[in-house]
Order: C-alpha cells, then structure tokens, then sequence
C-alpha cells in the first residue's frame, strides 16, 4: 500500500517544520490566550458596573429619589472602576512562555 509520505517524501518534515515555526511565532505574540481570557473578564465587570448604574431617570416634572440611591451612585462606579483596574492587570498578566524567552543567556 502507498502512503503519502511515499508520494510526498517531504511532507511530514513540512508539517513538522510549520508546527514548530508557528509555536515559535506564538511565544513572540505580546499578549496569551489566558490575557484575553482575564480581558474578557474584567470586561464583563465593567458591564456589570455600568448595568448597576442604570435606573429610571427624572422626569422633568416628576422627581426620582432613586438617582441618588447607594446602588447607582457608590456600588456601581466602584465595580466599573475596579473592572478597569483588572482589565489593566490581565493586559500586563505575564505569562510562561514570555517568561522563560526573557531569561538573560
């Protein structure tokens, strides 16, 4: 029986060679999949945040004493402003690979 290698001698080595070249390129890349992972994290957090600050207005006839409840003036900033803080960890999160490439030879 003829196998493909017999008919393409070089493409197992080929295969092999853009395997390792495209590991090769990924640990170059600034940020990892566990980064846009974090990202989207602290994404949802800020979502969260600005969702906790919405609320029916006031009118201008009609005054709302909800606009200045606890919820959407204190607890709601505060989660969007730690959301930011987590998106900027999870953007400078160091991961394995950058850390064994940075290693002084």
């Amino acid at each position: 029986m003829i196998t493909t290698s017999d008919k393409f001698p070089n493409t197992e080595a080929a295969n092999s060679t853009s395997k390792r070249d495209n590991a090769s390129f990924r640990s170059f890349l600034p940020l990892t999949r566990l980064n846009f992972i974090l990202m989207a994290i602290a994404g949802a957090v800020i979502v969260a945040g600005f969702l906790l600050m919405t609320g029916a207005p006031s009118g201008a006839d009609t005054f709302n004493p909800d606009i200045f409840s606890t919820r959407r003036i204190v607890v709601g900033p505060t989660i969007a402003f730690l959301g930011y803080i987590f998106m900027g960890a999870a953007i400078m999160w160091p991961s394995k690979s950058r850390k064994s490439h940075n290693t002084p030879e």
